[in-house]
């Protein structure tokens, strides 16, 4: 119903109403929930999808107001069904009433996938969606639709997990530059070190987007845990043998699709890639990341009220340590990085001083790199933790160091402590 009001107030304000291509994008969509057949289904969702391809940002969104507003469930006759099955609530008046609630859109999205380049269009839709839905909330019944359908079309079962190396088309290695968000790759050369004998990159794939990765990860075979990231980001670092290797460092994770943001493949992603690196590599016993914390320098300069160079590296590493573990998103930690892997089954395992001394460690991170390990036999465990209690697993140096931090021995009220 806010969809409908939102609608009509747009109208008010333009009573010229949707332009011509809008009104032909939408005459399109009916016409194709209304096609029974599939070849002529598939012929109308592509030019449905190249219709709405053409619309600029102010057509998208009144394309977008009509799809909330039209494309919803009738209020009345969803009642009418709901009384119907508490008066009766057989089979029948169930199946009734599931297919009343479930918006048209849904239908729609899942005929427009039809299209030789649905799935792709589909993404770059939900997309949209996102990066609107401040500014025109209605707007977000849609982008849930979208994500519904896109958490079944993109189930793990669905993706292929493939090693990038040298040899990988040049289509995808562009994209892997294009992409990386962690650590930027500085052109070729700077990717092909990253793909050297002593560096992994594992991507999952889906058969709708053949050459586009959906998220990658990259990986260096070292000895120890590294507690410094630049190192390993060095295109003129030597190459060691990978047999001499014992530990297993993710350095980098970029999920590429954003339109597919909260399809939770990632977790897959990383424990596959353990898995099959600990069968061709039997040394390697450790597997562990270097990861940024996120938003880490903002949160510390809020509730400490001091400029970062007055902190020594004690106070940081301790401050970062009750970061991770006390300061909250809801019950989870403020920190993305940490919700992600601890979701996973990771422990919290080291704090690294000047681990990252990147221009952007350095302004997200305050140069502090962390250490999540994942041992294969503690993840399950820790995940269902986790999940169950938001029991964060962390090593007990971590533990010691958020304990002496000096928000732990103020006290800060919890209010503070999240409100970054």
């Amino acid at each position: 119903m806010n969809a409908i009001i939102a609608f009509r107030a747009r109208q008010r304000e333009n009573p010229a109403g949707p332009s011509r291509d809008v009104r032909h994008t939408i005459s399109l969509c009916r016409a194709l929930l209304s096609e029974r057949g599939e070849v002529s289904g598939g012929r109308l969702a592509s030019e449905a999808l190249d219709a709405y391809a053409s619309l600029e940002d102010a057509p998208r969104a009144a394309f977008f107001d009509l799809l909330a507003a039209e494309f919803s469930p009738d209020p009345e006759e969803v009642s009418r069904t709901a009384e119907a099955y508490r008066q009766d609530p057989s089979a029948i008046k169930l199946d009734r009433l599931q297919r009343v609630v479930e918006p048209a859109r849904q239908e729609l999205f899942r005929r427009l996938n039809m299209a030789p380049h649905g799935t792709r269009t589909l993404v770059g839709m939900r997309r949209h969606l996102l990066h609107g839905l401040a500014g025109h909330p209605q707007w977000g019944a849609i982008e849930r639709d979208l994500a519904h359908l896109l958490n079944s079309w993109f189930n793990r079962g669905f993706l292929v997990l493939q090693r990038i190396d040298w040899r990988t088309p040049a289509i995808v290695l562009e994209k892997l530059i294009d992409y990386e968000a962690v650590h930027e790759i500085q052109g070729w050369h700077d990717l092909r070190r990253r793909l050297e004998a002593d560096r992994r990159c594992y991507a999952f794939f889906h058969p709708a987007l053949p050459d586009d990765p959906i998220i990658f990860v990259e990986v260096a075979l070292t000895r120890g845990m590294s507690a410094k990231v630049q190192p390993l980001l060095d295109p003129e670092a030597p190459v060691v043998d990978p047999n001499s290797a014992n530990c297993a460092i993710f350095y980098s994770i970029t999920n590429c699709q954003e339109g597919l943001r909260g399809v939770p493949f990632g977790n897959f992603l990383i424990k596959k890639v353990a898995e099959d690196l600990g069968q061709d590599l039997p040394q390697i016993k450790t597997f562990a990341t270097a990861s940024p914390v996120m938003g880490f320098r903002e949160w510390l300069e809020i509730n400490q009220q001091r400029p970062i160079a007055t902190f020594s590296q004690r106070e940081l590493t301790s401050s970062c340590a009750y970061y991770l573990l006390h300061a909250k998103h809801g019950n989870e930690p403020l920190d993305p990085v940490a919700r992600f892997h601890l979701r996973n089954g990771a422990r919290l395992e080291r704090i690294n001083y000047h681990g990252d001394t990147s221009p952007a460690g350095l302004e997200r991170s305050a140069g502090l790199m962390v250490n999540y390990v994942y041992q294969l036999r503690d993840v399950e465990r820790n995940h269902e933790l986790y999940m169950k209690e938001y029991k964060v697993a962390a090593s007990r140096n971590v533990e010691s160091l958020a304990r002496e931090s000096l928000p732990a021995r103020l006290q800060i009220p919890e209010r503070a402590r999240t409100s970054a």
